[in-house]
């Protein structure tokens, strides 16, 4: 590529075809296949970067989808990506792909002016959030937003879901459907991030939940919160399920209908007031612990620029006198898109094990561990495994936007109403 590419370029996105898959056949797994593309001798004088900075992310980062490699001659550094991470290209030629970052800088240098588009709309996000902190003298929040410990964090995790998909089969709907309506609600978190829970969360035992007045039980389960219940849904209910259950099986979550049928769960606070207040019929809900977290708003002013930024941009992709121009600004809302979900994921990341490589012979990264070698000597790889904790500066955890965010889709879109539309399929996820 740098045949015709000149020495200065240090990022270089696949745009159409998945070449890391093309061998895939051969492999048991799809990460095998990807791992072998990665790994392949890189050509004279190049060898896997894994050392550049303080990136602890250094070297390549072996995923099926989307996988990175990042390589280095000399002071000459390359990194390849797919386009995938920002948006579907569809039938965009490489031109119209770069009009689209251009027109994302662009758009994002008018709310954010040392804006720097970074190499994943993840990176971008949480380096975009940064510039919003507070940073007035006497400020709230101006010294950081407060980060929660481990274990609270591991047990929002584990009790807190972040996606739907769920298809719902007859005898619970017809066998034969009039119509079919997709209902899209593609930017919906951003409204959803304006309010969040900060700092240490106050806990609500079930006694200390008893106790409480009317009103202090309706302002608790009204704040940013996250509860253990035991949940009973009513005996002639056919709606689709509310809260989320515990699965034994391959989906972490199910969403229980039956009417009569009970079980012990966590969910955040929006859900359990959706299930109590419902127009429907009221499920049964018996607190058993909680956690309320204050109500701030981190994530309010980043959210509501980029959601500026999408309507921009969406604009620009319906009013363009130009073809390809509408199409690279319709590429670059979505890429806004991707900056704003993906951020939000970041945000919530538990530390995890990224899987690199190096060639035998050269160092690994620091906190990195030896887990397997290979036995050639030319060209082969050692695999790394490399735990990179979540950062412990100024980043919130956004607790309650999943429950939020789809407590308001099943309201706007009349599925809890009396008359309500056949629900056959759900797909919310971030």
């Amino acid at each position: 590529m740098y045949a015709v590419l000149p020495a200065t370029v240090e990022r270089i996105y696949i745009t159409a075809g998945d070449p890391w898959r093309a061998d895939a056949a051969r492999y048991p797994f799809l990460r095998d296949a990807v791992a072998a593309w990665l790994n392949a001798p890189p050509g004279e004088g190049w060898r896997v970067e894994a050392s550049r900075g303080r990136d602890r992310m250094a070297g390549h980062l072996v995923r099926p989808r989307n996988p990175v490699g990042r390589w280095q001659r000399g002071e000459q550094y390359t990194e390849i990506r797919s386009v995938g991470e920002w948006f579907e290209v569809g039938d965009a030629d490489p031109a119209t792909v770069r009009d689209a970052f251009v027109e994302l800088w662009k758009a994002l240098k008018i709310l954010w002016s040392d804006v720097t588009v970074m190499g994943s709309p993840s990176q971008t996000g949480r380096d975009l959030w940064t510039r919003t902190i507070p940073a007035k003298t006497g400020a709230k929040w101006a010294d950081g937003y407060p980060v929660m410990s481990e274990e609270i964090r591991s047990l929002m995790h584990v009790t807190a879901g972040q996606g739907r998909t769920e298809l719902i089969l007859p005898p619970y709907v017809p066998e034969q459907l009039p119509r079919l309506i997709e209902l899209d609600r593609t930017f919906a978190y951003a409204k959803h991030a304006w309010a969040s829970g900060v700092g240490t969360p106050r806990r609500v035992t079930a006694a200390t939940f008893a106790a409480m007045s009317d009103k202090e039980k309706v302002n608790a389960l009204f704040a940013p919160s996250h509860w253990q219940v035991r949940v009973t849904v009513p005996d002639r209910w056919e709606h689709v399920g509310i809260l989320p259950a515990p699965s034994a099986g391959d989906r972490a979550w199910e969403y229980p209908s039956q009417g009569g049928g009970s079980c012990v769960t966590w969910a955040g606070g929006a859900e359990v007031n959706l299930a109590l207040r419902n127009p429907i019929a009221p499920w049964r809900i018996e607190i058993l612990d909680g956690l309320v977290w204050q109500s701030g708003d981190p994530l309010k002013a980043w959210s509501k620029k980029l959601k500026d930024a999408w309507s921009l941009l969406r604009g620009k992709a319906e009013l363009h006198g130009d073809e390809r121009g509408r199409e690279a600004a319709r590429l670059a809302s979505r890429g806004v898109r991707s900056i704003l979900l993906y951020g939000i994921g970041g945000f919530a990341q538990r530390p995890r094990i990224v899987t690199g490589t190096v060639p035998v012979g050269q160092d690994a990264p620091d906190g990195a561990r030896i887990i397997a070698a290979g036995r050639r000597r030319r060209g082969l790889p050692r695999n790394l495994a490399q735990s990179l904790p979540v950062p412990r500066v100024r980043r919130p955890m956004p607790a309650g936007r999943w429950p939020g965010t789809v407590c308001t889709l099943w309201l706007e879109c009349g599925l809890l109403s009396n008359d309500p539309p056949v629900v056959v399929g759900c797909r919310c996820y971030i």
